[in-house]
């Protein structure tokens, strides 16, 4: 494609250099560009791009999108300035990749907790119902059955536009995929277009990138903002950011609740650990899913489900067929009774949630036995925060290691500890080897307790200093299971 078809609806400051030349890629990363690349220098939290334009031209870069200018050229190069890189790259990859969401019912799933439970679900039902799907989430992209590992829950640009560039291919029709707030702050989502968009919840998360709570909610919200009048919005009104969300939405806003009146709603008939009957929408359906948080998620994949057109009958049918997603809320049975559940709960709300769900089934028969610990570089506000939740509504407690990645381990579980009174303390051992204390919580166990392991969920490994070491908590529990 040639670079002036590129630049349309780009605002340039300066060009130098033919910009009709014809590019054949596009990068952000310059150890990836070849000959007839265009290299978009993008100032990153960690790295400016702008170091790496020389490497670029070397590797053979015929073009360059930056911000600033360098001050020696290389003839036969065309450089084109602009105000920012981060604005252009995503309408650049767009407009490259042949503007694929366009040609896809695209939805976008942001919040706190729920974005992977809620894509993926809404993936495979739509498999179910006999449509080809693609899904972009935390755990894996598919592209109908073909699997993508998930480095980030949402892709660069690049990457994004190229994975809906081949899921056209494929002859996907819907898509599905997880919107992080960083993703939406940094415009990795620029020049999409949004069949639908859903609001889950939000709590407190990322606080290190974002910095302060209201510019984490104003990045979810920017979201919406942006989808157009031909969209829909969904958003949960039992969630006080709920419909702050959708205050300047130009979509079509349906919301979803437990408690107060709302397009879609739901009620619990019964639970268990299988499972629970539900009334939604005035109909009864049987899920293999437990916890309020969980109906909440089947709230947003029905509206959502409905607002694509599919029939209340088909969509509770199938609805009822669906499995809880990898790692989220997973219940593994040892022989003599013990209940271990693995999820990814990782913020003070999702283990709130996780621990309600837990003793809404239980009822008071059995105790429980919380594992958690808290990722390293990261937000460390949150941490004693954890430990005061698991405490709260558990019977013991054991803080150990998450991905501690370049932090000590024994650091991070002191941030934990210090949330803790001397009184919440008398509840608590801290283990700083997981295998270990996943090990100690699987012998204190008696037959009806529950085990949650929290934190890590469908991840199969520990990042330690910059290495990726195999760590699965499922494998651990069946070992100490003998399963």
């Amino acid at each position: 494609m040639r670079l002036i078809k590129l630049l349309e609806g780009i605002k340039v400051v300066k060009t130098i250099g033919n910009t009709d030349v014809e590019v054949c890629g596009v990068n952000i990363d310059s150890r990836h560009i070849d000959t007839g690349h265009l290299f978009i220098a993008m100032k990153g939290t960690q790295v400016d791009g702008h170091r790496f334009i020389a490497k670029a031209i070397e590797q053979g870069a015929a073009a360059v999108i930056c911000e600033d200018l360098p001050e020696e050229t290389v003839e036969g190069v065309a450089y084109v300035q602009v105000a920012s890189c981060e604005n252009c790259v995503g309408k650049v990859a767009t407009a490259f990749y042949g503007n694929p969401s366009l040609k896809l019912k695209l939805v976008g799933v942001t919040g706190t907790n729920g974005k992977t439970t809620i894509a993926t679900l809404l993936y495979n039902m739509f498999r179910k119902m006999g449509h080809k799907a693609g899904l972009l989430s935390t755990v894996c992209n598919y592209i109908e059955d073909e699997v993508i590992p998930a480095s980030h829950t949402t892709p660069d640009p690049i990457e994004l536009n190229q994975l809906l560039a081949r899921m056209v291919d494929a002859g996907c029709e819907y898509v599905f995929m997880e919107c992080s707030s960083h993703a939406i702050a940094q415009k990795r989502i620029g020049g999409l277009k949004f069949a639908g968009g859903i609001f889950t919840n939000l709590t407190r998360d990322h606080l290190d990138y974002h910095k302060t709570f209201e510019n984490y909610r104003d990045a979810k919200k920017a979201f919406f903002d942006s989808l157009d009048k031909e969209a829909f919005a969904i958003t949960n009104a039992d969630d006080k950011n709920g419909m702050v969300m959708v205050q300047n939405c130009k979509a079509k806003v349906k919301t979803y609740s437990m408690r107060s009146q709302a397009d879609f709603k739901a009620k619990i008939i019964e639970y268990h650990f299988a499972g629970m009957y539900l009334d939604m929408c005035g109909h009864e359906v049987g899920v293999q899913f437990i916890g309020k948080f969980n109906v909440s998620n089947l709230l947003a994949v029905y509206g959502a489900a409905v607002m694509l057109g599919k029939q209340p009958d088909d969509i509770l049918l199938v609805m009822s067929t669906l499995k809880s997603v990898n790692g989220r809320l997973e219940p593994i049975q040892s022989a003599d009774g013990i209940t271990a559940i693995i999820d990814y709960a990782h913020t003070p709300d999702a283990l709130e949630n996780v621990l309600n769900a837990i003793h809404e089934v239980l009822d008071g028969r059995g105790h429980v036995i919380t594992v958690c610990g808290a990722g390293g570089n990261r937000d460390k506000g949150k941490r004693p925060l954890m430990a005061q939740e698991a405490v709260k509504q558990s019977d013991k407690v054991i803080i150990t290691s998450d991905n501690p990645r370049f932090e000590e381990p024994q650091d991070i579980i002191n941030d934990m500890l210090a949330g803790l009174d001397d009184k919440q303390m008398k509840k608590v051992v801290s283990i700083t080897d997981r295998r270990e204390a996943i090990r100690t919580a699987c012998m204190m166990a008696q037959k009806g307790d529950v085990i949650l392991i929290a934190g890590k969920g469908h991840e199969d490994y520990q990042e330690i200093k910059g290495v990726k070491h195999h760590f699965d908590d499922h494998e651990v529990v069946r070992e100490c299971f003998g399963n």
